[in-house]
């Protein structure tokens, strides 16, 4: 089926209104920073929420509570103030590759970062006066910025994409999307504001992928950077100010009605 223009904004609209609620947090990851008020606390927790997204929603939200569980349920306290004795609570932790490895620099860079920030919005906007202007660049600054420290693991590269390496970069802007998008449903949260929801770049997984080229939103057949900002660029013509917004209506599209 050929959609028109008019027929596919009626389509993403309704479901976007559809998915966009506080029903959608229990069975998502988002859950994992739903349960913090602090910011710093929201942000690390988020960090590893999208970070370990590999999988069934299911056992990813259950090794975020595992995770959350040895951090002592206070991460950024955990970060910030641990003694190397209290490390040895994330030893033996594990989901899919990633392991306590790349969980134990993480941690380190986090204390490091946070010893010289306040927030981790921080880490996507370069060091010079003027911000980084792009997407792109951001993730990529930040990339770069994790693995600057002497003691990082070649290993905990590839849990972390960036737009060099031709990555779709599907869980940092996942992650990026519940930071920055101002959310009326609340399942975003919108406590970083050096950046716009219109800078944000569609995360895409198989299922939206699947759904965007079933109805024509995307021709590139690879999952790569320049597929995510085709589907974002494209997605700009029914909501410049706000086209993340229709990764709930994809992604419903996909994971609950089978499409």
């Amino acid at each position: 089926m050929t959609y028109s223009h008019a027929q596919l904004e009626a389509l993403l609209e309704d479901r976007f209104r559809r998915y966009n609620t506080p029903d959608f947090i229990p069975h998502d990851p988002v859950s994992i920073p739903h349960l913090f008020t602090q910011k710093q606390d929201i942000e690390i927790a988020g960090f590893f929420a999208a970070i370990l997204a590999w999988g069934q929603r299911k056992t990813i939200i259950s090794k975020c509570h595992q995770l959350l569980q040895r951090m002592d349920h206070a991460p950024y306290q955990f970060i910030t103030q641990h003694q190397d004795e209290d490390l040895k609570q994330l030893l033996g932790f594990k989901h899919r590759t990633f392991n306590d490895t790349d969980l134990l620099y993480l941690v380190h860079f986090f204390r490091w970062f946070y010893e010289r920030h306040e927030s981790l919005e921080e880490a996507f906007m370069g060091e010079g006066a003027v911000p980084l202007a792009t997407q792109k660049a951001r993730l990529e600054h930040f990339y770069n910025l994790v693995f600057s420290l002497p003691e990082a693991p070649h290993r905990t590269r590839k849990h972390i994409s960036t737009p060099t390496k031709k990555s779709a970069c599907k869980r940092i802007n996942m992650y990026l999307r519940w930071m920055v998008r101002q959310d009326k449903a609340g399942v975003d949260f919108g406590i970083w504001n050096q950046m716009s929801a219109a800078d944000l770049v569609c995360p895409c997984d198989v299922h939206v992928q699947r759904v965007a080229r079933r109805l024509g939103i995307i021709q590139r057949t690879q999952s790569d950077w320049a597929m995510a900002e085709e589907l974002t660029q494209n997605l700009r013509q029914y909501d410049p100010a706000d086209p993340v917004k229709y990764d709930y209506a994809l992604f419903g599209l996909g994971i609950e009605e089978k499409f």
